[in-house]
């Protein structure tokens, strides 16, 4: 995700404002030269795809994530079913901008996108697959899902004119109604967006596809904005490659191909132009020796997270994270990282959910090291500023905290398909909130993801609570969290062990009748949905009872207590504001 959020923090005592400025990331494809991409933005406000190769995980699911890093998007959700279609129909395209909203007396974003029809229609298919969505196909009823990582391009390769008809977030639905398989899946963007141009509001774009035998990475960037259909030559550039069955990868909003062997055919993909454009704009020379790399080529990004400070770390922090034996350094360059490891252990999907919460602890990249978490030792307190002339901002981490909401999307092949896929959807800020269980097979999402927006509290909005109990645990965090892990322990990891006794009634009514098993997750899943959203409602509750006015309310006792402050940011305190102590009594 591109959008620009400028943080002021000013801490006085411990009190931390946030000042944003939503503007979506012009920056994203943008560069002081031709040679070299504006990242700044990018690297600290977007999101992160994390890809599990089958062998690679506990269960011998394939998983792929998405971080939907944003703050000012659209965070409802839709289940749109199969349909079957008449001979000769067609099907129309629309504009999604990825940061657009729209007010409830529009019906939300979903429900307003008339007016971005772009002209394009293209034939229709006999038969569309259902699917879930937010702001990007997940899931379809065949086991193919996805997650989303803005890459950013050369500014030469952005087309936002209206030549470019699509967008990542069509793409994604295009292929969600489609593809059965992930290799379908990539194909059927790829010669879309070759024929009819890619872009519009989007710069370079990364989707993690997979199903229940493979994931790969899909990079896609435009060609530039004086493309038109009567060119003749492909509207995009496209390429893609498989993360080996016993390896995992990640995507952190940088280019993750590297140098690629379409020979390889198991391995590769793109599109005809992939080396040719590149010569073509003087991006590659195939007279210099060196092999052909992707995304030295079309999205360059020279850092590591030692120079960048941080805010292009969460590539090398994945890495140590899953495979710390290979000792990774954060001296690295991001570039010569390797396009996927084989993790020291195999990986849960609990363990997903614990990386995409980290915020970089026991590391020099701690969000809430020092002073910088305020006395509750808070990683949220991210900020960007300019002082004297200078620049200053705090480590972009994976747990991002104004996510609007994250999915695990889990694929598995020793289920029928209505039982096999799986999203686990988080609503709201990472570390607060709670994952529930989604099956591919039921025909509904719970009404109360389906609409609401930031600008207007409503207690009937599922997303509302889990912001509501995030609100809460900010104030004094060290505390709060702890509260909050007790909730998902309860809620969370439940839901997780349930799992295999789910799959397993599912199983049995599946043989009986596939209708009776879509009901039995249908009603699972969606009481599930409301109850956790409901424990959450009363989590904040007892978040505001127990730490009100900065101490601690014994509810059973009825008494109350102080809360302690840490002796590092009591003498930072004194330091700071030169307090003196108290005399002595005489």
């Amino acid at each position: 995700m591109r959008h620009r959020a400028f943080i002021l923090i000013a801490i006085t005592s411990f009190v931390a404002g946030f000042i944003w400025n939503p503007i979506v990331f012009a920056q994203g494809c943008n560069s002081t030269t031709s040679n070299a991409v504006t990242y700044e933005a990018l690297a600290l406000e977007a999101c992160t795809s994390v890809l599990v190769g089958k062998k690679a995980s506990t269960d011998g699911s394939v998983m792929t994530t998405h971080t939907n890093d944003c703050g000012v998007c659209d965070w409802t959700w839709r289940y749109e079913p199969p349909a079957d279609h008449e001979p000769g129909s067609k099907r129309k395209i629309y504009w999604f901008n990825q940061f657009e909203t729209s007010p409830p007396g529009k019906g939300y974003h979903w429900s307003d996108y008339g007016h971005k029809f772009n002209g394009l229609e293209i034939d229709e298919v006999e038969h569309t697959y259902g699917y879930f969505h937010g702001m990007f196909g997940y899931l379809n009823d065949q086991q193919v899902g996805f997650g989303e990582s803005s890459i950013g391009c050369r500014r030469e390769l952005q087309n936002s004119t209206p030549a470019a008809k699509f967008d990542i977030t069509q793409l994604s639905f295009i292929a969600m109604e489609r593809a059965r398989t992930a290799r379908e899946a990539i194909r059927i963007m790829g010669n879309l967006a070759t024929e009819h141009g890619f872009g519009h509001t989007d710069r370079g774009e990364m989707l993690a596809v997979s199903d229940p035998n493979e994931v790969w990475i899909f990079e896609i960037v435009g060609v530039g904005p004086l493309w038109n259909p009567g060119s003749g030559k492909p509207g995009a550039i496209w390429c893609a490659q498989r993360v080996p069955d016993d390896h995992i990868s990640v995507c952190p909003n940088e280019s993750r191909i590297g140098e690629i062997d379409l020979k390889n055919k198991d391995f590769f993909m793109a599109s005809e132009n992939v080396i040719s454009q590149a010569v073509e704009m003087g991006y590659y020379d195939p007279d210099s020796g060196k092999p052909f790399n992707w995304k030295r080529a079309y999205s360059p990004r020279e850092t590591s997270a030692s120079s960048s400070r941080g805010s292009s770390a969460r590539l090398w922090r994945f890495l140590n994270l899953v495979a710390p034996s290979k000792q990774f350094s954060p001296d690295t360059p991001n570039m010569e990282l390797p396009f996927s490891v084989k993790p020291d252990k195999k990986i849960s999907v609990t363990d997903v959910f614990h990386i995409l919460r980290d915020n970089y602890e026991n590391t020099p990249f701690y969000t809430a090291k020092g002073i910088m978490g305020g006395p509750f030792e808070n990683p949220n307190y991210t900020f960007r500023a300019n002082l004297d002339g200078k620049q200053y901002r705090v480590p972009r981490s994976i747990g991002m905290n104004r996510s609007e909401y994250t999915t695990v999307v889990q694929v598995r092949d020793w289920l029928p398909n209505p039982i096999g896929g799986l999203i686990w959807l988080g609503l709201g800020s990472l570390n607060t909130t709670c994952f529930a269980p989604f099956y591919g097979g039921i025909t509904r999402m719970p009404k109360s993801y389906q609409f609401g927006d930031h600008w207007e509290f409503d207690r009937r909005v599922a997303r509302w609570a889990f912001d509501y109990t995030d609100f809460h645990t900010q104030v004094v965090y060290s505390y709060a969290i702890q509260d909050v892990r007790k909730a998902q322990e309860k809620w969370e990891l439940s839901a997780v062990d349930r799992t295999r006794e789910i799959d397993e009634k599912a199983l049995a009514l599946y043989k009986e009748s596939p209708e009776k098993a879509r009901k039995f997750l249908t009603d699972y899943c969606c009481d599930n949905a409301h109850a956790m959203v409901n424990a959450w409602w009363k989590l904040g509750d007892d978040l505001l009872v127990k730490y009100n006015h900065f101490s601690l309310y014994d509810v059973k006792e009825r008494r109350r207590n102080r809360l302690e402050y840490p002796e590092a940011w009591i003498r930072a305190l004194i330091k700071v504001n030169g307090l003196e102590p108290q005399p002595e009594r005489r």
